[in-house]
């Protein structure tokens, strides 16, 4: 159980770690009426390493939610589903519990992460603790149902395409492990996130009510949805979708990869 929690957190925090300004850039392209939202003006405003800005919540999110993920995937995979013949059922419905548990435990640091995001220059908090002092506790679960029923798919699409790509790759082409699991890894979240991606901008827009002025206003999940589709049209629920496949790609391909060399270095 240690190892399983130690190897999926330290494999969250590499991940997103080298892939934080790509991170930056899906936020920003989610939330474009936000003011100074480019990476240009982060670097012209803030400097370079303020692309990384929001990192160290992210990881301190990361390294509980990725741990506790990995942990229930194999506990319910080896425990819970052992039964299921069909390893892809077995992948996915381990995914669905790990997934939802480790959103429900470290949700409101992902909230703080998406405002520290965008915020310029500390505008409105000077960094972690303060950002938790400020901003109520209602509000820091602000999008936790939307999270719930986004996330859990999206983890349990995410370990059941892994290892299909993973075994396909492995199967028609001649390539090394770590490519492998690199490739099977980022195509296994592009899926993942081509079939929920909406519900990761609704959750978004939903964290970031009462930050500021620029921020539409939103009545819960429904409103959010018919809001954006009158204001933007059904695209406006794929805003940023590109961005995405940019930043998740080598994000779960450098997780699976880091979970994997891990898992067979300690144990």
């Amino acid at each position: 159980m240690f190892i399983d929690l130690i190897v999926g957190g330290c494999s969250g925090v590499i991940s997103r770690t080298l892939t934080a300004p790509l991170e930056l850039y899906k936020i920003q392209r989610q939330n474009r009426f936000m003011p100074n939202s480019t990476i240009r003006d982060v670097i012209k405003k803030e400097g370079i390493r303020y692309l990384w800005k929001g990192n160290l919540t992210n990881c301190v999110r990361v390294f509980p939610q990725t741990a506790v993920n990995y942990f229930i995937f194999e506990f319910s995979k080896n425990n819970i589903f052992n039964s299921i013949e069909n390893q892809s059922t077995k992948h996915f419905l381990s995914g669905i519990l790990g997934g939802a548990f480790s959103m429900i435990s470290t949700y409101p640091l992902e909230t703080v992460r998406s405002r520290l995001c965008l915020q310029t220059n500390q505008s409105h908090y000077s960094g972690f603790f303060d950002a938790f002092q400020k901003i109520p506790l209602k509000e820091q679960f602000q999008g936790l149902r939307m999270s719930i029923m986004g996330f859990a798919p999206f983890s349990a699409l995410s370990f059941t395409f892994y290892f299909y790509y993973r075994d396909i790759l492995e199967s028609k082409y001649d390539l090394n492990k770590d490519m492998l699991k690199l490739i099977g890894g980022g195509l296994a979240g592009s899926t993942a996130i081509t079939i929920t991606y909406p519900t990761d901008l609704i959750r978004r827009r939903l964290q970031l009510q009462n930050f500021d002025e620029s921020v539409p206003r939103y009545d819960g999940i429904i409103d959010c949805v018919k809001k954006i589709v009158r204001s933007e049209g059904v695209i406006g629920l794929y805003r940023g979708l590109f961005a995405s496949y940019i930043k998740l790609f080598p994000t779960i391909g450098i997780q699976f990869l880091a979970m994997e060399r891990l898992n067979y270095l300690l144990k």
